[in-house]
């Protein structure tokens, strides 16, 4: 099973072009497997592919349900080893994937949290100061809002990415695909002033070569990784979401705020590269909970009767 392991991550790589954050956390997943399968083997050791089956899959989510794994966590171990035998059936390791029978566990769908456009327009105003840190902190969030791009699109980005002519930036999202989205001059011109005070030197870098040309960088010129950019978009909220937001909190808050300012649903989808059109609809319902909300404060027979009776009283009293 090592062999077929270490072969499939090397397919996730070469040919899908997977994130490093899901090799990362496949190899996990993949790992823990086989940990199990080798604590219930006798005798102790190595695990034939073939006496694998659906029930032996079970008893791993299960297992993990019990060490405490959060329902998102069981899914995605899930999907990964249905990609994984999938991969064996392919290559003619396996007649059949064990996998594909065994039923996920229902995930929650909760509404994803949302700046409003305040909170955005006094998070974008957070970082003040002409110092190089500061302006590269100012020009991550404004890119982050104006665009919608994943945290990892947006460390992935480079200046030949950019075009200030057009307004618009290039960047690779899930499996490498390519997109173009529109840019903001706001953000634009704040990746002007970042680069003009940090010297930032296209098709340039002190550290590796696949950092040459990248937007955003660190002290040692370096790019930026996914988990730098959390922290600097923690640091800013902190004081003004009431706790600390994550990167793709803006992407949430972008796609729902143009689809309050009317646009088109299918435009966003495409901004956002998602796949599937569904993926994009839960911004529909998120604009319809706060219409409501906005209704439910002001339209003045949206009033619940024991509210509007505390009001009065309340009223009386004064």
């Amino acid at each position: 099973m090592d062999r077929a392991v270490r072969a499939f991550l090397d397919v996730l790589v070469v040919q899908d072009g997977a994130s490093s954050q899901t090799i990362r956390a496949y190899a996990s997943d993949l790992a823990q497997f086989q940990a199990f399968l080798g604590a219930r083997a006798r005798p102790r050791g190595g695990v034939p592919l073939e006496s694998i089956d659906a029930a032996s899959i079970r008893e791993f989510l299960a297992a993990r349900d019990r060490e405490g794994d959060k329902k998102t966590s069981l899914a995605r171990k899930l999907a990964c080893l249905r990609s994984f035998f999938r991969y064996l059936v392919q290559v003619g390791r396996l007649p059949v994937s064990p996998a594909e029978d065994v039923r996920a566990p229902k995930l929650p769908k909760p509404l994803p949290q949302v700046l409003t456009k305040d909170e955005a327009g006094a998070l974008m105003e957070c970082p003040k100061g002409p110092q190089r840190d500061t302006l590269r902190d100012r020009a991550i969030l404004e890119t982050l809002y104006s665009t919608g791009a994943r945290v990892s699109e947006l460390v992935g980005m480079n200046c030949e990415d950019l075009s200030p002519s057009e307004g618009v930036v290039r960047v690779r999202g899930k499996g490498r695909k390519e997109r173009v989205i529109p840019i903001s001059w706001l953000a634009l011109d704040a990746i002007g002033a970042y680069h003009a005070q940090a010297g930032v030197v296209p098709g340039t870098s002190a550290g590796r070569p696949s950092d040459a040309g990248a937007v955003f960088r660190n002290p040692r010129g370096g790019r930026l990784t996914t988990r730098s950019v959390a922290r600097i978009v923690a640091k800013y909220s902190q004081p003004l979401a009431g706790g600390a937001i994550h990167p793709h909190t803006l992407r949430h808050s972008f796609a729902t705020h143009l689809l309050d300012e009317g646009a088109d649903l299918r435009a966003i989808q495409e901004m956002l590269g998602h796949v599937s059109l569904s993926t994009t609809q839960k911004y529909t319902h998120l604009a319809t909970d706060q219409l409501l909300a906005l209704y439910d404060r002001t339209h003045p027979r949206a009033v619940n009767p024991e509210e509007a009776s505390a009001v009065a009283k309340k009223k009386r009293t004064l």
